[in-house]
């Protein structure tokens, strides 16, 4: 167990305010006031100081619900007005090796948005609105700079959820992790009307399947991708920094970019149309996910030449010399969400997503299934879509 003196938090009750002298601040002077625990690799006066960066980064995401400021034990929040039965739903996830990765190019910015969409998409396809979100942030000694652009790409996911950051920890924790290495994860709590809880029960043999485009491997399977990477870079084959065969942009940017957060266009999608079952793509890929929301007796057939795959998904079939079947059971493959709705209303789902700036494709659809029948099939070009020709308007 780790000593919680090891630790800060920054949550704070209301009755806390920004001249409270119970609220930690940097010391008049230059010398420790904690000498020992500093020598040790704790500096109290350096963590505690940090606060200040953080009531300025989280503000910005606070809703009228909020009924606590930043700097004490603990975060107060009320249950929106608008919800007459309302089901809180709570999810936790982190940004995993992708960490490593963000060490190694020395960029930190994204991974905060990467921590808040792993944790809101997981609400969000169960009809939850994301109401607060709580970070926790760990390293060997508090390196201002880097915690402050990861705490800033926290709150931007915020923003892009509409979800408060109610709080969280900063943890200083010398011996547990090395110089440089930064641990984030996230939690959130939602809410949805008990009417309104998506699960999948209602799905049906001719449903469809719409997929939304993801932004690239978000933030799985990246043991794997790293793999890849340090093998053709020892190799000389390519650079983080440089354009492979095949890419528009560098390695850098690709393997950066940010887990997309799916949650206002589809709480307007969900608010107008009939969603039977939401699927978020992460780790396990499509078949590890797509299950788990089917009822007894359907499965799903997957149309894979239904989309576009972004060009760093050739890239680590054709370097890591990895199979169609391995890329669909480890990576999302360019699809980060899927949504199960009725045939009848999927022209005008898809027409709703791109008018909110999704990239949407009729990917499959909910047929009957045997028994011992897979429960989900996947079928290159069944659906004779062709993923390049013009969409709906």
């Amino acid at each position: 167990m780790i000593d919680c003196t090891e630790a800060f938090v920054y949550h704070s009750p209301v009755t806390r305010s920004d001249d409270d002298p119970k609220t930690p601040s940097q010391p008049a002077s230059n010398e420790s006031s904690a000498p020992a625990y500093a020598a040790a690799g704790v500096d109290l006066d350096h963590d505690e100081a940090f606060i200040d960066d953080v009531k300025e980064i989280a503000k910005g995401t606070f809703r009228p619900e909020v009924l606590s400021s930043i700097g004490g034990f603990a975060g107060m929040f009320k249950a929106p007005e608008r919800y007459k039965d309302p089901i809180f739903v709570a999810a936790t996830d982190g940004v995993g090796t992708k960490l490593t990765l963000a060490a190694q190019i020395g960029r930190y910015d994204t991974i905060g948005i990467d921590c808040v969409a792993m944790v809101v998409n997981d609400l969000i396809v169960q009809g939850a609105e994301p109401l607060i979100f709580l970070d926790y942030i760990a390293m060997g000694d508090l390196d201002k700079s880097t915690a402050s652009e990861a705490l800033r790409g926290i709150a931007e996911g915020c923003k892009r959820a509409g979800a408060a950051l109610l709080g969280g920890e900063t943890a200083t924790m010398p011996g547990v992790y090395r110089k440089g290495e930064l641990e984030i994860v996230g939690f959130s709590v939602g809410v949805v009307e008990r009417e309104g809880v998506i699960d999948g029960s209602t799905i049906t043999d001719s449903d469809v399947l719409i997929g939304l485009a993801s932004s690239g491997f978000h933030s799985n399977g990246y043991s794997l991708v790293r793999s890849v990477l340090d093998a053709g870079m020892a190799a000389g084959k390519f650079d983080l920094f440089e354009e492979p065969p095949g890419m528009r942009t560098s390695l850098a940017s690709a393997l950066l970019a940010p887990t997309r957060i799916y949650v206002k266009p589809l709480l307007n999608l969900i608010r107008d149309f009939e969603v039977h079952g939401m699927v978020h793509v992460t780790g396990g890929g499509f078949a590890g996910n797509v299950p788990r929301v089917l009822p007894a007796g359907v499965r799903a057939r997957v149309d894979t030449a239904a989309w576009p795959r972004p060009d760093v998904y050739e890239w680590i079939a054709r370097e890591g010399d990895i199979s169609e079947s391995e890329m669909l059971r480890v990576f999302n493959c360019g699809i980060g969400m899927i949504i199960a709705v009725p045939a009848n209303s999927a022209d005008d789902v898809l027409h709703r997503l791109r008018g909110l700036g999704e990239r949407g494709y009729r990917i499959g659809t909910v047929e009957r299934k045997a028994e011992d029948d897979p429960a989900i099939l996947f079928d290159p070009g069944f659906l004779g879509i062709d993923p390049n020709a013009p969409q709906l308007d």
